[in-house]
């Protein structure tokens, strides 16, 4: 690879517009400087060049402690070069150093281009926004941050509220349509779902009144929802036809078909499978269909969050129809009962498919309860098994773990109040529940877990336990590999989590997401507003790795796991890794002090 090509391959020089180029070349230097020379003296004079290394590593040395090793691609000198300083840190050739460089006037011309300026003045946070945008951590097919209002490929159609539902069906066929709005305070609609299951299978004549069987008030989305939102909006709320508003008015109805002409692997043709099975069998494949779903909307440029969020609203509705048919099976339940689920699929951070992660809440005890609830959870257990969800490693499932409201209360109330390690770690995984499914009011949980924030110990010791997973990053502030690979969810993903968790229970919120966990935190005076966005950004940066990963081995007919191969990554993403890894380690660090957790037991 010649110099131009190498340099144009990393960032910041990828930024650069292709005019830009013919700076760059001119203005290039190619140097070297032999192992443990020194290119740059702390406090010494200031930087002359921007450097980018070529061949070699760079160590940076603060009173002779190495604090960190640059690699081939990466650049230094422009801290020096911006703030017009003495450098901050020694910078010595780790070993036989080849370095592009360029003089402060050619770097001073280049920084008129934003791009490449935003680079060296943004925080992290924005740089790994940046990473993800230009490292091509995805293609786009389809843009689905677009309105969904551009779908609309007709006006809206209306019909009286006093029309009947024959009328409403000439009117559908006269405008072949599968839907029609009813007029009227609040907006009714009726679909051909409807009619079907609302009139021919009620075996209702023509002349029933269509407010009888019409649905309303409709679900409506401003027009200039994205349409993944939109998308995630319709398969949350189970519907195939969504009207869309305007100026305060309906300007039209986008369907699911719609949806799935624009894009083939949509989240809407796995519901419309949902709401045909009949019978667990049914559910074979949903797992790969699920992956692909998935793969599908990171090719639409979604964040992991979004898919996350679209995943856990399908694996929702999987759920819902096992509960349905276990209780068509069993008949109704002695009692009210909550289905909750909780780790990532309670915080709907779910991408692929995970283990089981589920509990079951029911209002009295009695041998009946046991007797059903034991069956029930049972069945729905099964076939999650057969729709592709491995069974919890831990045992944590309902099969295992169901009880009356009033023994989880006490089990809540004991963790807050006297908790051992073991119910420190089941505290951490079952306060992230959420409920999918049942009319059982969770709200006595809710006002314990909500103000367990306000237990001092059990915070500490909560952050106490949520340090147990630690960034792999070594001695020299190098990331280390054990078995071939970084584990993202120990070394990354988790900490955030824990982290999120513990400023937001600190705060008394019950929030579930990582995301939104960390944004109240910053609201709350919990976590710095600049900490919160770089812990946001470098979340979502190393769960879409993650996902990528996951899907190349799902593509190779190999388990998807958290492993990340270093060399498989640009040396950009390796670069903000080890940011985003020194990051998570000072916050970590942050927290430890502010809970004190060096003095407990």
């Amino acid at each position: 690879m010649n110099p131009l090509e190498f340099i144009r391959a990393h960032t910041p020089f990828n930024l650069l517009p292709q005019e830009a180029l013919a700076q760059v070349e001119q203005g290039l230097e190619i140097t070297f400087f032999p192992k443990s020379s020194k290119v740059l003296a702390r406090h010494g004079l200031k930087s002359q060049h921007l450097y980018m290394i070529r061949k070699g590593t760079a160590r940076l040395e603060r009173d002779g402690q190495a604090m960190m090793y640059l690699e081939e691609g990466e650049v230094f000198g422009y801290p020096s070069l911006i703030s017009q300083d003495a450098p901050a840190f020694d910078v010595i050739a780790e070993e036989d150093l080849l370095v592009y460089r360029w003089p402060e006037r050619v770097f001073r011309e280049l920084m008129t281009h934003r791009p490449f300026a935003e680079f060296f003045t943004k925080g992290l946070a924005a740089r790994l926004r940046l990473v993800t945008q230009q490292e091509g951590l995805e293609a786009a097919p389809i843009d689905l941050s677009l309105p969904v209002g551009e779908l609309i490929t007709r006006p809206p159609v209306f019909i009286a509220r006093n029309a009947t539902v024959q009328e409403a069906a000439k009117a559908m066929r006269e405008h072949q349509i599968s839907s029609i709005l009813v007029e009227g305070s609040p907006l009714g609609i009726l679909t051909d779902r409807d009619l079907r299951n609302r009139v021919l299978a009620e075996g209702k004549g023509p002349e029933t009144p269509l407010a009888d069987v019409m649905s309303a008030p409709a679900k409506i989305l401003p027009a200039s929802t994205p349409l993944f939102e939109a998308l995630t909006f319709m398969v949350r709320q189970g519907i195939h036809h969504l009207p869309l508003e305007q100026d305060g008015r309906i300007v039209g109805v986008v369907t699911d078909t719609v949806f799935m002409r624009q894009q083939a692997r949509s989240p809407l043709h796995l519901l419309r499978r949902l709401e045909r099975t009949h019978n667990p069998e049914d559910l074979k494949g949903y797992g790969q269909e699920l992956s692909g779903i998935a793969e599908s909307l990171l090719a639409g440029g979604l964040g992991a969050s979004e898919i996350g969020r679209s995943v856990s609203s399908l694996n929702d509705h999987l759920v819902r129809t096992l509960l349905r048919l276990a209780e068509e099976r069993l008949g109704p339940p002695p009692t009210p009962y909550a289905w909750i689920v909780f780790g990532s699929e309670g915080r709907m951070e779910q991408a692929l498919l995970t283990d089981q992660d589920n509990a079951l809440v029911y209002a009295e005890e009695s041998p009946e309860a046991q007797r059903y609830f034991a069956e029930l959870a049972e069945y729905v257990v099964s076939g999650l098994i057969q729709a592709g969800f491995p069974p919890c490693p831990g045992g944590y499932m309902a099969t295992r773990w169901r009880k009356p409201i009033a023994e989880w209360q006490r089990l809540f109330q004991h963790w807050v109040k006297m908790p051992t390690p073991q119910e420190l770690l089941e505290a951490q995984i079952f306060f992230d529940f959420r409920s999918v499914y049942g009319e059982l009011s969770l709200e006595p949980l809710e006002r314990i877990v909500a103000s367990s924030g306000e237990e001092s110990i059990f915070l500490a010791h909560l952050a106490k336990a949520s340090l147990h997973f630690r960034p792999p990053i070594g001695f020299f502030r190098q990331i280390r590999e054990e078995d071939g690979g970084v584990d993202i969810k120990k070394g990354g993903i988790a900490p955030i989590v824990s982290l999120a968790r513990v400023h937001a229970l600190e705060a008394g919120s019950l929030a579930k997401s990582t995301v939104e966990r960390l944004k109240i935190a910053a609201q709350e005076n919990k976590l710095s507003p600049e900490g919160a966005e770089t812990l946001i950004e470098a979340f979502g940066f190393l769960m879409k790795i993650r996902l990528r990963q996951q899907l190349t081995n799902l593509r190779q007919e190999l388990p998807p796991d958290n492993k990340i191969r270093l060399e498989q990554l640009s040396s950009l993403e390796r670069r903000h890794l080890k940011e985003a890894f020194l990051q998570i380690r000072e916050m970590q660090e942050a927290m430890g002090q502010r809970f004190h957790t060096d003095r407990l037991g």
